[in-house]
């Protein structure tokens, strides 16, 4: 196959993909092989790919795809999440612009709306993921509401509920009011807000005296069932044990407690108790007795049960009860205040504290062995850090509300008798045979019982995720999942960590009595240049498919690798993106140069192309096992570094030189089989960052059959390793380097060959002659034995070289240059002495910052001494 003239990522990306997918080279069946299984984290069904998403896909992709050059068995499985509250607000707004409402519909038929825009809207992000290159085996794609998750999930909510680890019960909730659902808490994201503190006047019932109660809440005091005190506050202690106060504006008479819970410093040391609308509150309340008047609607207006401001908006009802409040004379004064707010995660709204019935899992027991798996190594954090913020949240976890008050998700499997109680059961079918059981009543039909109206928390599925998509909950003894798990890697964000991960690990253990995964890869959040986080709001995020468009799959790939490392935030900057085309292009002319190469089967390897062969093997070597070692530790971006530094340094601009033919005349057929063969491993260590691009030029490299792929192409084995010859080659290197500094700082021709006298030590590389006369275009290399005044020299370890310049150069400029020089380093030495002669400096300044200006004083004198040599002899 030959390959065009020029790189254009967008006329190959799309070809191989298709190639790819037609020979079905990213699926996997269980088999002999070691399997190497990663689960994506299942976007949402409503996401478009942004620049996490590539982030962390390209991650995944490279692991799956180096694992599939190892040997491995390598399954990723692909599949998206339901999304309950994002998907239902998606399909709510759909229907809005066809001017229905919700409410207007049957549970049924809003059901056929939402999966009629799932099917119509939902999945693009995946289309997308294959732009990117992910090499996902899409033949198992899995969505968390397809008919196999959904079973899996009402029987994992059947099995606790027998086991007595779910639960239902009035409790305080976060109550979305946007979304009109109860959210977990960790799904409430707590920011700082400002706003005021309000002090209200609460009249003692039976005296003229007032009690000053401070708010950021004033609205709520419609609920206010209790006032506290603390009985050790001197300030309350005349207070009649059964005295009372009234509401503000409500007129309520409500009790006075005594609690040490008040915190005497805070305010006023008086605390209004509302036990319907805040946590600690109601626990007062459960503890004293109190009534709970719930004040709110689902969507944060003002219910009736008091009677005032009916049908309000909370925020507009707090804005007008001040100015009631203060016409009243209830309102003592109100200060500026800022304070953390929680916020609903997904709507963005204030969540409101809200006593709610709702279903719970009760998790302390979950969460024991979950804890000892990451704490006691079991499971693998990189980096280790959030090792300590995973042991925090687990150690003080709290119950998870699992009920949502929406119709997209998978229905809570409980049916509630006619005569009241209810039973639980993963089917219709089953349930009816239990509420027959349990009501004495054969006559009991499925008309008769009403199942809960509320759906499971979407997580309450993806924590069964690495379990679910291999069918591991209905059949927990099926080949794959007996295969396939437990996992290998898992590549998300730390926001998420117990979200998802820490779920992930308490369902494993319970359902397989085994880790999930061995190992979790936390990626950074990914900023611009600046350092501020991509959003939409900030007009920061640039779209990733055009990115793909302008620079290539490939090109977007580097960019993610290059500025990424486990745990730290991604610095993105576009430039990077050109940057990764530009690689693509260096391979790519690399490619076409070599290609061009003929070879003479007659022609005897040269020395210098010997000594280039054996170097280049010892560094491909070297940096197999580099890469190796990145990779068990997870180093992935230093893992592309070094292969991009492989490429570029070592072997385009050192090999390709060392061994590159004199224009038009052929090569030896050794040397180009062994820059073929080089050329080939470095494309196969390349295709897992940029498998385009490499799967182009390693088709062009020998004649492949239908269906042969890089994708399936072993990754190089290191040969045995030669510290000596590469310690050798250093030394090469630096004389290489130094004569071409030479001939730069004295405007010597490139093309003008040189002579290199040097007095042999044993740290003269003598066996690498050839290589250095070529590279650094030397007539000659001879061995002197006393230095050279007028010559350009240079030092590399003990060994001196210096380069004749008699005739070469201006001796006029030369002269006033090294004059200039000369003046420069005595003024330096000068003021470096100035220090050295003051004693108090000396005896005052620590050690270290002296002995480092006595370095410099010798530095400073040995170039000097230098200088007038050269002078002398130029003179």
């Amino acid at each position: 196959m030959q390959i065009a003239d020029k790189y254009a990522p967008q006329q190959i990306e799309a070809k191989w993909y298709d190639y790819w997918i037609d020979h079905r080279l990213f699926h996997s069946e269980p088999d002999e092989r070691e399997p190497y299984t990663i689960v994506i984290p299942p976007p949402n069904v409503t996401g478009m790919l942004h620049m996490g998403h590539m982030l962390n896909n390209t991650l995944q992709d490279v692991l799956v795809r180096r694992a599939r050059m190892s040997g491995k068995n390598a399954c990723w499985v692909p599949g998206m999440d339901h999304a309950s509250i994002a998907t239902e607000a998606k399909v709510v707004a759909m229907l809005r612009e066809k001017g229905i409402e919700k409410a207007s519909l049957s549970r049924d038929e809003f059901l056929k709306y939402a999966w009629e825009w799932k099917e119509k809207y939902g999945g693009v992000i995946l289309r997308q993921l294959r732009k990117l290159g992910a090499s996902c085996d899409w033949d198992r794609t899995c969505f968390t509401m397809d008919d196999i998750r959904t079973e899996s999930v009402l029987r994992v909510f059947c099995d606790l509920y027998d086991k007595g680890k779910i639960y239902r019960g009035v409790r305080m909730v976060n109550w979305d009011p946007a979304a009109q659902t109860a959210l977990s808490d960790e799904e409430v994201i707590f920011k700082e807000s400002h706003g005021k503190l309000y002090y209200l006047r609460y009249k003692v019932e039976g005296s003229e005296r007032t009690i000053i109660v401070a708010t950021t809440r004033p609205e709520t005091i419609l609920g206010d069932t209790g006032l506290c005190v603390n009985p050790n506050d001197p300030r309350y202690q005349d207070l009649p044990a059964d005295a009372r106060v009234i509401v503000p504006l409500v007129g309520r008479s409500i009790p006075v407690i005594r609690d040490e819970y008040v915190d005497i410093e805070f305010g006023t040391g008086a605390l209004k108790v509302t036990p319907a609308h805040d946590v600690n509150d109601y626990m007062l309340g459960e503890k004293y007795g109190l009534e709970s008047i719930d004040i709110f609607n689902d969507d944060g207006t003002i219910n009736d049960k008091v009677g005032l401001y009916v049908g309000q908006d909370r925020f507009d009802v707090r804005r007008r009860i001040e100015k009631d409040l203060d016409a009243a004379g209830l309102l003592e004064k109100t200060e500026e205040y800022t304070n953390n707010v929680g916020y609903s995660e997904r709507t963005g709204v204030a969540i409101e504290p809200k006593l709610s019935m709702q279903w719970f899992l009760s998790m302390k027991e979950l969460a024991e062995p979950a804890t000892r798996a990451v704490m006691e190594d079991a499971i693998r954090f990189v980096p280790e850090k959030y090792r300590n913020t995973y042991r925090y949240w687990m150690e003080n976890i709290k119950d998870w509300c699992i009920s949502r008050q929406l119709w997209w998700g998978q229905r809570i499997p409980a049916w509630y008798l006619p005569k009241g109680g209810f039973v639980v059961a993963p089917t219709p079918e089953e349930a009816l045979e239990k509420a027959r059981a349990k009501a004495g009543d054969p006559t009991l039909q499925l008309a008769d019982l009403r199942q809960d109206e509320d759906v499971l928390d979407t997580w309450f599925s993806s924590w069964l995720w690495p379990i679910s998509v291999f069918d591991g909950i209905r059949n927990p003894h099926n080949a794959e999942i007996e295969y396939y798990y437990p996992t290998n890697d898992l590549v998300t964000a730390p926001d998420i960590i117990f979200f998802w991960v820490a779920r992930m690990i308490m369902a494993g253990y319970e359902y397989r009595q085994e880790k999930p995964f061995a190992n979790v890869y936390f990626t950074g959040i990914v900023r611009d240049k600046i350092g501020r986080k991509m959003s939409k709001q900030l007009g920061n995020s640039p779209d990733p498919l055009d990115l793909i468009a302008r620079y290539g799959a490939d090109g977007v790939r580097m960019a993610m690798l290059i500025s990424s490392s486990a745990g730290n935030d991604v610095m993105f900057d576009e430039a990077l993106c050109e940057q990764g085309r530009n690689f693509g292009n260096k391979i790519w002319n690399a490619y076409r140069l070599v290609n061009g190469w003929t070879a003479d089967n007659t022609a005897p390897q040269s020395e210098n192309n010997r000594l280039a062969v054996a170097w280049f093997e010892q560094a491909l070597s070297r940096s197999l096992r580099q890469i190796d070692e990145d990779f068990k530790a997870y180093r992935i971006s230093e893992a592309f570094k070094e292969v991009y530094r492989l490429f570029w340094d070592d072997f385009s601009s050192l090999y390709l030189e060392m061994v590159k033919p004199a224009y038009g005349q052929p090569t030896d057929s050794a040397t180009l089989d062994a820059t073929k063969h080089y050329f080939d491993a470095l494309i196969r260590m390349l295709h897992p960052f940029m498998p385009f691009v490499t799967e182009e030029i390693w088709q062009a490299l020998a004649p492949r059959r239908e269906g042969e792929s890089i994708c399936v192409a072993q990754m190089p084995q290191p040969a045995v390793g030669d510290a000596a010859l590469m310690a050798r080659f250093e030394l090469v290197k630096e004389i290489v380097s130094s004569v071409r500094n030479i001939r730069n700082q004295k405007n010597l021709p490139q093309k003008e060959a040189l002579t290199l006298h040097v007095i042999v030590d044993g740290n003269y590389p003598a066996e690498f002659a050839p290589v250095v006369m070529k590279m650094a275009n030397l007539a000659a290399i001879e061995p002197v034995t006393e230095k050279d005044p007028a010559a350009a020299a240079f030092l590399v370890k003990t060994t001196q070289y210096f380069v004749p310049l008699a005739g070469k150069i201006d001796a006029e400029a030369e002269i006033k240059k090294l004059t200039d020089d000369l003046k420069y380093y005595e003024g330096f030495l000068a003021s470096v002495m100035k220090k050295l002669s003051n004693e108090r400096f000396v005896q005052s300044a620590p050690e270290k910052v002296v002995a480092n200006e006595r370095a410099k004083q010798a530095d400073a004198e040995a170039k000097i001494a230098a200088l007038k040599e050269q002078l002398a002899a130029l003179k």
